[in-house]
């Protein structure tokens, strides 16, 4: 398995997480950290899109739900944030979801909650890895 992959993306966007908590601190809304990491992203140059609306399939037949991750960053890493006090097991299932559905092999659980600084997880899906 390719444990490279997006490796020096999910750096950057690790660094930038970590300047939104640095700056903004611990006990916000999940709303105000991702307004915030859009904007440092953006200071930083690093490509990302808001709320990209996952489509889902039954039986081959898109269904009218989607699934809508909070960012998709440098064209392939699906991230997920959150502001809570620890990370559970669903929140984890929700990215794994997300990767999935999105065929993405990369993607993060940051979490801007704990006081003792930023929480951080990275995932990689094997199956969605090319070879090329």
């Amino acid at each position: 398995m390719k444990k490279e992959i997006y490796k020096q993306e999910g750096y950057d966007l690790i660094g930038a997480a970590f300047e939104v908590y640095r700056e903004q601190g611990h006990g916000l809304a999940e709303e105000i950290y991702q307004e915030s990491l859009e904007l440092e992203l953006a200071s930083r140059g690093i490509n990302f899109q808001p709320r990209a609306g996952l489509t889902v399939f039954y039986k081959g037949q898109p269904l009218k739900c989607r699934y809508v991750p909070d960012l998709v960053v440098f064209g392939g890493i699906v991230v997920e944030l959150k502001a809570v006090s620890a990370l559970t097991d669903e929140h984890e299932g929700q990215l794994m979801n997300y990767l999935r559905i999105a065929r993405q092999p990369v993607g993060y659980l940051i979490n801007f909650g704990p006081a003792g600084g930023l929480q951080w997880k990275r995932f990689i899906l094997s199956e969605f890895i090319s070879d090329n």
